[in-house]
């Protein structure tokens, strides 16, 4: 059985503002405790610091992008059992080919997903590794 959303720790790394207000807003607002972070440089730091259950990763983003961030934390003992979700706008075919050695559990492009849907879609994702 999953833990209550007020439990459960979630970063929105997004560029973004409105993007990244709208996501934390609306994971909020479903009981979950949410930081956020404005690239991959800044996502690590937040990350390290949050331990977090999961991430909305953004793929395209200045300093770091989405797939240089996660490669980071994939190579660090913590960082290869947090829970991923890619949310972006580049469509699977033109995301960096080092993306599918690096372990993302949902892929989801934004213009396709509303806020609720996402979250459902989080929930599904934690929901996954439950015993």
């Amino acid at each position: 059985m999953i833990m209550p959303s007020s439990q459960i720790k979630a970063i929105v790394v997004e560029d973004d503002s409105d993007l990244q207000y709208l996501y934390k807003t609306k994971l909020q607002h479903e009981g979950f405790e949410v930081a956020v972070a404005n690239n991959g440089a800044e996502g690590l730091t937040v990350i390290e610091q949050m331990r977090p259950h999961i991430i909305l990763l953004d793929l395209l983003m200045p300093h770091m992008s989405g797939a240089e961030m996660l490669a980071h934390l994939r190579a660090e003992r913590w960082g290869s059992e947090v829970r991923v979700i890619v949310l972006t706008n580049i469509s699977r075919d033109e995301a960096p080919a080092a993306l599918r050695f690096l372990r993302v559990d949902r892929y989801i492009v934004k213009a396709h997903h509303t806020p609720a849907q996402v979250v459902r879609i989080v929930r599904e994702v934690l929901n996954e590794r439950s015993p």
